[in-house]
């Protein structure tokens, strides 16, 4: 650590806490760093990163935030003025950082959720991944991104996440780091917390202390998350009863006389689909999802019938009650467009608080000791977000608006829950009509000519 030591003097100047000195110092596979505002975490970030590329020549360093703005005043300035000029030369375009040894640092984002925005970064290879403000990244973004750490070389394959309490990955860092309970396969060697607060901080406090009568005056249960780094505290997350291995299961073939539906949740920013079967005992699983932005209306109805097999006898698509709402444009509506493009839609109520709990009502267990709705391991992006719903802090019995990327899966799980629950006696009612189709119209596009029951209606 000596030559280190002597690097950082000279170019970076002294850490000023013995917890930035145990966060260079760690050799984990995992470091997780900060956990209270103030902790001094971002000049950890940007000297750590610097000091590697200028250690190991070749290595090849990402940095990454939810969102790239982020970065820009807290990471990539300060890290390009504290640089020797000499020694590097930076791409505004492609936001990389290049050392005249060869090593590159490259600051990158995934500004939506799920699995699939981890393709941007599918096929690279980086020696260190540096995961800023970790807790704002689901778990298996975390997992999906842990996978591009790798490279034939002696380089050591380092991540090192900074984050405070509170956002949708509060769980998955919480149990890692915080309570330690490790799942198979979890080598509990692996993974390192550093605490921090900004009592640590003492360069912070020396040149700003009101920074700390700012972190006293917030409200209590902020505060003692912000102020001290108290995990307990924003833990707030909405379905707490959800369990792996309890709530999910190995996928396996659906029997075919099962009723089968689809939910949605539709948005330019996330088309969000999942297939459900329904057994004889009226038990619930999702054996099939899909999401994907940037999917027009069209195209959104087509991927759908896409993904369904033939042999799957779909009973009925619920969708969000918006998708009813005519353009102003040409008067036409959204479920219209799904129905010219081969996908009837049956309108989900959109009593939020009602859909959620029915939902939690579907989680909990029967005398069976299972669930009445359980969803195939296969379905990562719908369980991740579930797990990372929050609480309201204004509605309690509601899940947060925000992060909204991580809404949308949850969402046409309720649309399904509340429509499913509360129709699922109804049989051979009449269907309310739309003014675009004829009765006849109606039941040609919704259930090919024929309400039968267990068909959901709108």
């Amino acid at each position: 650590m000596a030559n280190e030591s002597k690097t950082i003097y000279a170019i970076f100047g002294r850490p000023n806490s013995e917890k930035q000195w145990a966060f260079f110092e760690s050799k984990a596979r995992y470091t997780c760093y900060g956990g209270a505002r103030g902790g001094g975490k971002s000049w950890a970030t940007r000297v750590k990163a610097a000091l590697g590329a200028l250690t190991y020549a070749g290595i090849r360093i990402l940095i990454l935030r939810r969102e790239y703005g982020d970065m820009e005043g807290t990471i990539i300035s300060p890290m390009l003025k504290m640089l020797p000029p000499e020694a590097f030369a930076y791409n505004k375009t492609d936001h990389m950082v290049t050392f005249i040894n060869g090593s590159t640092i490259k600051f990158g984002n995934m500004p939506g959720y799920g699995a699939a925005v981890q393709g941007k970064y599918q096929g690279q290879e980086y020696e260190w991944l540096f995961i800023d403000e970790a807790t704002q990244f689901l778990e298996s973004e975390f997992r999906g991104l842990a996978a591009i750490v790798r490279g034939a070389n002696d380089i050591p394959k380092r991540i090192y996440l900074t984050c405070n309490p509170g956002g949708p990955g509060h769980g998955w860092v919480k149990r890692l780091f915080i309570d330690k309970k490790f799942k198979d396969g979890e080598d509990p060697k692996d993974y390192v917390f550093i605490p921090a607060t900004v009592d640590d901080n003492k360069d912070l406090m020396d040149a700003n202390p009101e920074y700390v009568k700012q972190l006293e005056q917030l409200p209590e249960d902020i505060r003692r998350a912000h102020r001290f780094g108290d995990w307990n505290i924003l833990a707030g997350i909405f379905f707490k009863e959800f369990q792996d291995g309890v709530h999910t299961c190995t996928p396996f073939a659906i029997p075919r006389h099962w009723k089968r539906y689809r939910a949605m949740d539709y948005g330019l920013d996330m088309f969000f689909c999942l297939w459900i079967a329904v057994d004889e005992t009226g038990r619930c699983y999702v054996y099939r999802e899909f999401a994907q932005s940037d999917l027009v209306v069209s195209d959104a109805a087509r991927k759908q019938l896409e993904l369904t097999r033939p042999d799957e006898a779909v009973m009925g698509t619920i969708a969000p009650p918006d998708m009813w709402a005519r353009s102003r444009t040409d008067g036409k509506t959204q479920a219209a467009v799904f129905a010219e493009n081969g996908v009837g839609l049956i309108k989900a109520g959109n009593n939020r608080i009602q859909g959620w709990s029915m939902l939690k009502e579907m989680f909990k267990l029967r005398e069976d000791g299972k669930p009445s709705l359980i969803i195939f391991e296969t379905c990562r992006t719908l369980t991740d977000c579930l797990k990372a719903l929050q609480h309201s802090q204004k509605i309690p019995n509601d899940v947060s608006l925000e992060p909204h990327g991580i809404t949308h899966g949850p969402d046409a799980l309720r649309y399904f829950a509340a429509t499913y629950i509360l129709n699922a006696e109804k049989e051979n009612e009449e269907v309310e009509e739309e003014e675009e189709y004829s009765r006849a119209d109606y039941r040609s596009y919704m259930c090919g000519g024929h309400i039968s029951r267990g068909y959901i209606a709108g």
